[in-house]
């Protein structure tokens, strides 16, 4: 047997029950996980609250880190006792939990699993975002909500990388002094007026580009903020989903482009999975990326992760641990 959190019916945190199981066997082309570490998003309170749809008993986890315990039929390239990570995955708040090899990738010795737990799923998101959506050149101004947050620290460090002027929105005032120390250049405490503030910073012109992953509360604000001809992401929402948007905007706001993208299509085979993943476990290894674990919860205590999570009172990457 073992233990996992399981979903009967969609809901607030309390619908997130810790049970005893049937230990998971591996299918063909899977691998078995005992898991070491998962990471905790908003996809998997999108999936709780059901506002994404997935078939009822689950158990969410999208991400994780574990050693291989089995493999299936067909799989090569894993054997048991090797450390793997993964992400789009399902079913990882558990203490076993079955992996499509296909999603799986290797863990270097030098990155343990609460990093490449915490860094997967956020760092290919803010990987895709910098390197396969707009093309951005040093000095560029780009403006990012939710700087304190886990894809936001680092999205921030990437961008700053690569020579690119990092505004950022946050909350608080301690999430300022984060974001600052990930990067940004200039931080925005508090959503009130903020497209106000980014045309001061930008001498009246805007960002060339807009990172929203906060969605309803900022979106109308966030296309005010950007430039003519500049690029308008909407990569989530954590406040809750966009309303229709009429293309005609886009025009009298100044032939700006929207683009809403997700991971899935920005890992979309092989090759691509393992250049994103391989870049961020370089980077995790050689200092070039801080991963910050804000708050790390008991496994059983993900009702707690996700209270925490979704009153945005965590900073960095929220995770839950066996």
């Amino acid at each position: 047997m073992s233990h996992a959190i399981v979903i009967e019916e969609t809901g607030g945190p309390e619908v997130m029950q810790w049970r005893e199981v049937p230990r998971p066997e591996p299918g063909p082309g899977e691998l078995l996980v005992e898991v070491g570490a998962a990471g905790v998003n908003f996809i998997d309170t999108y999936l709780r609250t059901g506002t994404y749809r997935a078939p009822l008993p689950f158990t969410p986890g999208k991400e994780g880190a574990g050693q291989v315990a089995a493999v299936g039929d067909g799989v090569t390239g894993f054997a048991p006792g090797d450390r793997v990570a993964w992400a789009m995955g399902d079913g990882g708040y558990a203490e076993h939990v079955v992996v499509p090899a296909s999603l799986a990738v290797r863990v270097p010795d030098d990155v343990d699993d609460q990093q490449a737990a915490a860094v997967l799923l956020q760092g290919m998101t803010a990987h895709f975002l910098t390197h396969s959506i707009v093309q951005l050149d040093a000095g560029d101004t780009a403006l990012l909500h939710a700087g304190a947050g886990g894809v936001g620290l680092l999205l921030t460090q990437m961008l700053s990388h690569r020579g690119v002027r990092v505004l950022t929105t946050v909350s608080t005032s301690q999430k300022a002094r984060l974001s600052r120390e990930a990067g940004a250049q200039e931080v925005i405490v508090g959503y009130d007026r903020f497209d106000e503030r980014v045309r001061e910073l930008t001498d009246g012109l805007g960002a060339r580009v807009v990172y929203d992953g906060v969605g309803r509360d900022t979106f109308d604000r966030s296309l005010d903020a950007v430039r003519t001809r500049g690029t308008m992401v909407l990569f989530g929402a954590a406040s809750g989903p966009v309303p229709p948007v009429d293309p005609q905007t886009l025009n009298a706001k100044g032939s700006l482009v929207l683009t809403r993208p997700a991971l899935n299509d920005f890992i979309a085979d092989r090759a691509e999975l393992d250049w994103r993943a391989a870049d961020l476990f370089a980077a995790v290894a050689a200092g070039e990326i801080d991963v910050r674990v804000g708050a790390a919860y008991p496994m059983r205590d993900a009702a707690r992760a996700h209270e925490d999570l979704e009153a945005r009172r965590t900073t960095g990457k929220v995770m839950l641990t066996i």
